[in-house]
């Protein structure tokens, strides 16, 4: 009598206040404050010894708190009979070569689904029409060729990196207007693989990242969402007018280890809230025209360059009187500029002299 009383109020503990979360699960958070999505909390059993089992945690699989955890186990498939309930999936580090219709049947609470790091090469069109509530997919480090074209409309989050895929279609993309972040680098992507207003209607995106490709030019047609805009260690080769058209609201430009040898004066105007312009390990001869003129540039890395020179109003307005936002970052280290014949007053309107960093070329 005494253990079957004991077990009723480890019962009852179990019951107690929804647990607090942070970081990754905050979505899960934000459904139970809401009461959107959330079951009713099981009443207890009225009668004694028959306590609710709940759905059922699939072999090997850890099961608590909505979050099922099957990483690590060599699966060649998705598990059977997941909790109804479950808000993350975790299932990365296996060996799942498909995703198939019906795998994740019943999971209309599925918030964040992880497949990073398995061998998958093939998504059935429906496998994700289930998936009514999903925020997150991650399917980086796969051997994905083509993104399915039905993902849930709810998707917020996109990290594709490390696959196979040599094309980006616009109906991939369609519809998906609650986007935020999508991350696409390491694929043998081509600037022709990426067709014209793939990325358009996704109004609330503000994160790219389509680094360590094949492209040629920055890709055309990006939302005026963005903020965020990274295309380092591919092969583009110039800036030119049309390159950052419509990015009004882009912060940072991450260009790093391309072959860029010229920036088209006027280039810059294109994104007047720029905050940080990263262009290092290029060949680009002469300092970006339109540096001196754009009010909120604060960070340019120039470093592992061909400029040979630099000229007094390369960075800054003429005069003293400026009325631009003061840089408290510039690298020029590595280039055949001899660091003596620049004049002091080249970086009149620098926060301090430290965020100058010049060298020895080689």
């Amino acid at each position: 009598m005494k253990a079957a009383i004991i077990f009723l109020l480890l019962v009852q503990v179990s019951w107690a206040g929804p647990f607090q979360q942070k970081g990754l699960f905050d979505f899960m958070l934000e459904d139970e404050a809401s009461g959107e999505g959330s079951e009713e909390v099981p009443k207890k059993p009225d009668f004694p010894g028959l306590d609710p089992l709940g759905p059922m945690c699939p072999f090997r699989c850890q099961c608590h708190l909505r979050v099922v955890q099957c990483s690590d186990l060599d699966l060649k498939e998705v598990p059977k009979d997941l909790p109804p309930d479950t808000m993350l999936l975790d299932l990365q580090n296996n060996k799942i070569t498909e995703i198939k219709d019906g795998d994740f049947k019943n999971l209309k609470n599925l918030h964040a689904l992880i497949l990073i790091n398995n061998k998958i090469s093939k998504i059935s069109p429906g496998a994700f029409a289930p998936l009514v509530k999903l925020e997150r997919l991650y399917l980086s480090k796969n051997q994905l060729k083509d993104l399915p074209e039905k993902m849930p409309k709810t998707l917020q989050e996109l990290r594709v990196h490390e696959n196979e895929i040599t094309k980006l279609r616009k109906a991939v993309f369609n519809g998906l207007n609650q986007m935020i972040v999508i991350e696409l680098g390491t694929n043998p992507l081509k600037s022709t693989g990426i067709e014209n207003g793939a990325f358009q209607g996704m109004k609330k995106l503000s994160y790219i990242r389509i680094a360590d490709t094949n492209i040629t030019s920055i890709p055309q047609d990006l939302p005026p969402s963005l903020t965020e805009l990274h295309l380092d260690g591919n092969k583009i080769t110039k800036i030119d007018g049309s390159s950052l058209k419509g990015l009004n609201n882009l912060a940072k430009l991450g260009l790093s280890f391309n072959s860029i040898s010229t920036v088209e004066n006027g280039s810059l105007a294109n994104t007047p809230h720029l905050r940080e312009l990263h262009l290092d390990n290029n060949k680009l001869i002469k300092v970006p025209a339109g540096l001196a003129e754009h009010k909120y540039i604060q960070v340019v890395y120039l470093h592992n360059n061909n400029i040979s020179a630099i000229g007094t109003n390369d960075f800054c307005p003429p005069g003293y009187n400026t009325k631009k936002a003061s840089y408290s970052g510039v690298s020029l280290f590595s280039n055949p500029v001899q660091y003596w014949e620049i004049q002091p007053s080249t970086f009149r309107c620098v926060y301090v002299r430290s965020a100058i960093q010049i060298g020895n070329y080689k």
